[in-house]
């Protein structure tokens, strides 16, 4: 029976040593779709899932994962690739989205929300993401700053700004992955402790993509649950006005 939202989130831990149980790949998978379907950055889904099942890609990727436990004995693997070059066709694919919604709902939307989306992604986005060696992110977080001494306007314009708003959607993503696979008693372990340059070759990833995360994914070995879950008190992380 699969677990409710509240159940997955509390029997999810970090399980650093999985058992030599074979997953269900397809189920695997769909994890993966609802980590597809989550909220991110202007709806321009600038990522990409690698999910791998190959036993000798995993004993291959392992070295690059610091050879830590939740890499040598994962069943499978999924990296979480942030792919912000790919913002032009993603921009476009939204665009076309919207068109032939607007052509099979045209009743439902007005002449003035069908310009200002497509302004949106023909003309905004491509003025946040559009670079040229990182220059023009400078120049328009200058230009952003002034006019926000006479209203509220949006800041973040640098090319640093742009990888970590990807970065931020996917790790959105991933969680969602790691809480449908709890829901199904399926394990995972997020490693940020990789050598990054070394699975974009292993891989054969573009130059321009980055890795947010590998997930290591299996049956969890007790003895890959390490410690007693430790979290600061509550009342010192909320805040409630």
């Amino acid at each position: 029976m699969e677990k409710t939202v509240s159940e997955a989130i509390k029997y999810r831990r970090s399980i650093r040593i999985f058992k030599e149980i074979n997953l269900d790949t397809e189920k695997v998978r769909k994890c993966i779709i609802n980590a597809s379907l989550a909220p991110n950055s202007s709806n321009l889904q600038l990522w990409e899932f690698i999910h791998i099942s190959d036993k000798n890609l995993i004993k291959k990727l392992s070295p690059a994962c610091m050879n830590q436990n939740a890499a040598k004995t994962a069943n499978q693997l999924v990296v979480f690739v942030t792919r912000k070059d790919l913002w032009k066709s993603r921009a476009k694919s939204n665009i076309d989205f919207l068109n032939n919604s607007f052509k099979e709902n045209p009743k439902g939307n007005t002449e003035k929300r069908k310009k200002s989306v497509l302004f949106y992604y023909s003309k905004l986005v491509p003025t946040i993401y559009t670079s040229f060696f990182g220059v023009l992110g400078y120049i328009r977080y200058f230009i952003f700053q002034i006019i926000g001494l006479f209203r509220p306007i949006y800041r973040q314009a640098k090319l640093s700004d742009n990888r970590i708003v990807a970065h931020k959607s996917i790790a959105l993503a991933a969680q969602n992955f790691m809480i449908s696979m709890a829901a199904i008693n399926y394990d995972t372990c997020p490693m940020e402790g990789t050598d990054t340059l070394r699975i974009k070759k292993i891989l054969n990833l573009p130059s321009k993509s980055e890795i947010n995360m590998v997930i290591g994914c299996g049956i969890r070995d007790e003895k890959g649950l390490y410690n007693k879950q430790f979290r600061v008190p509550f009342e010192k992380v909320y805040s409630h006005y």
